[in-house]
């Protein structure tokens, strides 16, 4: 019973009525009290209280067909542009079906249960409840291989290099449409955020550019330059007197890519370090299936990904990040004030430039 005042101590569950002229963010804080809305409160609150603090730098990943739901749009592109996210691992598809609406196409809501047989014959391709024209996909194909066909593609990139690149010509794009900003690319070419794919080849982008490779385009992926430069935003974000942050949607390859950064500081390259600061990561996986989508941060912890004195700052949010991020988006917005960009695709060689010395001095110190 000596114990019993300190399990008790929590806020007693007692909340207004809900009511309509609740914001978001109100909603969160007082109505969120318990299970995973609970833990969707804490997300926010951790996200706005700590992860957004001007010193600290935030690596989001993004699996799932996020941007064909229209969530770049809507959630991820005012995260951009108000400095809350500051480099992006995604799947090649979710920049892919980014594309189409930046170049002017559509993409309908439909209903799931119509028959994928009807559709196929009717020209139309479905994502559970997303329905396009086969031509959508057609025209975003040609889109990709006239872009690279340009002289500055005519070379080995990295997939920062490449989105960079692409988000210009989005972006370009939607100034001749007069659309207005539709692109998570384009913004992060404006916002100078770099986006980094884990499996390059795995897309209908990285289809187009293996189509173009067998005419002779001289375009490669360098898988290398990723791997090592996004440890170095890491290494430069703690180097720097700050903390690195990830917001991981989803998990799969972007979530390892997002977080393997400390490994490959510590592990690979001898440099002392101790893990990610914060951990924030939604998913609808379960941890007891050993697949990586729903491993823990605990867990992270054993692999070093995670500093295990920040254990405190780590919050996973069981539930569908469709649900998740527009309203982690209003809220930061609601309670947080935008930060300074901090441009982080411009200062590439300045980081990989302390990478390479603290590599050095590992090594020369290992083998002494």
């Amino acid at each position: 019973m000596a114990n019993r005042k300190n399990f008790l101590s929590g806020t007693p569950i007692d909340p207004q009525p809900v009511t309509g002229a609740m914001t978001v963010a109100d909603l969160v804080d007082t109505a969120f009290l318990a299970y995973n809305a609970a833990r969707l409160r804490e997300a926010c609150q951790l996200f706005v209280e700590k992860m957004l603090e001007d010193d600290v730098t935030i690596g989001m990943s993004l699996t799932g067909a996020l941007t064909p739901a229209g969530l770049g749009m809507s959630a991820i592109i005012p995260l951009i542009e108000n400095g809350f996210v500051d480099w992006i691992v995604s799947t090649g598809a979710n920049a892919y079906h980014d594309t189409h609406f930046g170049i002017g196409l559509k993409m309908h809501r439909g209903n799931p249960q119509t028959s994928d047989v009807v559709l196929r014959d009717e020209g139309v391709v479905r994502i559970y409840d997303i329905f396009f024209e086969y031509d959508v996909l057609l025209s975003t194909d040609e889109f990709y291989r006239k872009m690279i066909e340009g002289p500055e593609f005519q070379r080995e990139l990295s997939t920062a290099e490449f989105h960079h690149l692409a988000g210009k010509y989005v972006a370009e794009r939607e100034r001749v449409l007069k659309i207005g900003r539709k692109s998570l690319l384009a913004a992060a070419h404006d916002a100078g955020v770099p986006v980094y794919t884990s499996s390059p080849g795995d897309s209908s982008i990285g289809m187009n550019v293996a189509a173009k490779a067998l005419t002779g385009n001289k375009l490669r992926f360098d898988v290398n330059a990723d791997v090592n430069e996004t440890a170095s935003i890491v290494l430069n974000a703690k180097r720097s007197g700050g903390k690195s942050a990830v917001l991981i949607f989803g998990g799969g390859s972007p979530k390892n890519f997002l977080l393997q950064t400390e490994p490959q500081i510590q592990e690979v390259l001898k440099i002392e370090e101790k893990g990610h600061d914060y951990f924030l990561q939604i998913t609808d996986a379960r941890p007891d299936t050993g697949g990586l989508s729903g491993a823990t941060p605990s867990e992270a912890v054993s692999w070093g990904k995670i500093d295990p004195d920040r254990l405190p700052d780590a919050v996973v949010c069981y539930l569908d990040s469709t649900i998740a991020l527009p309203i982690l988006t209003s809220y930061a917005l609601a309670r947080h004030k935008p930060r300074q960009l901090k441009r982080l695709y411009e200062r590439r060689g300045e980081m990989m430039k302390l990478l390479v010395q603290e590599h050095a001095r590992a090594e020369s110190a290992a083998s002494d």
